[in-house]
């Protein structure tokens, strides 16, 4: 059976921005497209997909989707070889077939029992074994891990020490802990195939690792860029900001043309990873000038006896100020760039770092004469 690989969407061009427009990065209606499966109607108890009162978001650029999913809700590529990738459109897993056995990368819930469908489809497709022997997180969070126990007790699950410590703290049969962990790196030898992990310090979480395909062309690394789109709330609710920031590099520190980014409909290339930076940069650029140059006396001034209030006046109008010029930037250029919530709540927790761990003082003096 043929699987089509992931359309490359590189090109050579100085700015990661105008670089993605020559890639043919142009918004468009989503209202027919077949990439996008559009909500049904719901009886009164149910949550709705979507609603008439929805706000009328900017057309999504073509380039932030990803092929079409199947009847049962997924899709299943070819990386490279014997590498596949299986998504829901909004989550992302892989595995390596071998003839010893599979390797899981990840076990989404949202794709959950779609994972073994995939498995199964690709294993009959290429006459190999269907039979799941290694499980590897890539963080202990279980929008990434909580289907690992629909693989029953005969998986070797492998993780980052501090994943271990942290499934046998958050006690979740869905997430069993891992019985091979290790501190910095860790090759995984299955079948004659390898992947190299590694840790290079906290991200997006504390344990969260780096997955290098050497012989396949690929890195898989989670939840720091979002192929095409804007990070979710809170710098994609990561834990540590300038491990986060500076994770990027790491990963194009690494040989890849292909990148398994965790979420949604299709792989990354180093154009993402490129607008990504520029995004970050901006944000950060533009959080450090609001930061260093609007007044906070005034708003403790109106707020009178209520700091807090005084303190929130302040801090959201620094927010506004750093996080406008980004959202009109950014919107047709990402997806979801004018959801606003997202670019302003990551603009925040940019700021509040450039603050609390880079010392970057408000306007006036840094110390109380």
């Amino acid at each position: 059976m043929h699987l089509p690989r992931q359309q490359d969407l590189r090109v050579n061009h100085q700015d990661p921005v105008t670089a993605f427009h020559l890639a043919g990065g142009e918004p468009v209606s989503v209202a027919n497209d077949p990439h996008v499966r559009q909500g049904r109607a719901r009886d009164s108890r149910e949550i709705p997909v979507t609603s008439p009162d929805l706000p009328d978001y900017a057309p999504i650029p073509r380039s932030a989707l990803g092929p079409a999913l199947n009847d049962q809700g997924y899709y299943v590529g070819r990386v490279e070889r014997n590498l596949y990738w299986v998504t829901d459109g909004v989550y992302q897993s892989a595995f390596l077939t071998t003839g010893d056995g599979v390797v899981l990368f990840d076990a989404p819930p949202t794709i959950g029992g779609n994972l073994r469908r995939a498995v199964d489809e690709i294993a009959a497709a290429n006459g190999v074994t269907n039979r799941v022997t290694h499980l590897v997180y890539s963080h202990h969070h279980a929008d990434h891990a909580g289907a690992a126990s629909l693989f029953g007790g005969d998986v070797t699950r492998v993780g980052h020490e501090e994943t271990r410590r942290l499934l046998l703290r958050d006690n979740d049969p869905d997430r069993p802990v891992p019985e091979i962990t290790f501190a910095d790196r860790y090759t995984l030898q299955v079948g004659g195939e390898r992947a190299e992990l590694a840790w290079h310090g906290p991200n997006h979480t504390p344990d969260n690792i780096y997955i290098h395909f050497p012989g396949h062309d690929t890195l898989m690394f989670i939840d720091v860029v979002n192929a095409g789109w804007v990070l979710i709330y809170n710098l994609n609710l990561s834990e540590d900001v300038i491990g986060y920031m500076g994770a990027p590099a790491i990963a194009l520190s690494y040989p890849w043309t292909h990148f398994i980014s965790g979420h949604l409909g299709r792989l990354a290339t180093h154009d993402d990873v490129a607008i990504h930076q520029q995004y970050i940069a901006d944000i950060e650029a533009s959080a450090r000038e609001a930061l260093t140059s609007i007044d906070p006396v005034p708003f403790y001034v109106a707020g009178g006896q209520n700091v807090w209030a005084g303190v929130k006046a302040h801090l959201d109008a620094v927010t506004e100020r750093a996080a406008a010029p980004i959202i009109a930037k950014y919107t047709g250029v990402l997806a979801a760039a004018d959801i606003e919530v997202f670019t302003r709540t990551t603009t925040f927790q940019i700021m509040q770092s450039l603050r609390l761990d880079h010392g970057v003082t408000v306007s006036g003096p840094a110390v109380h004469p």
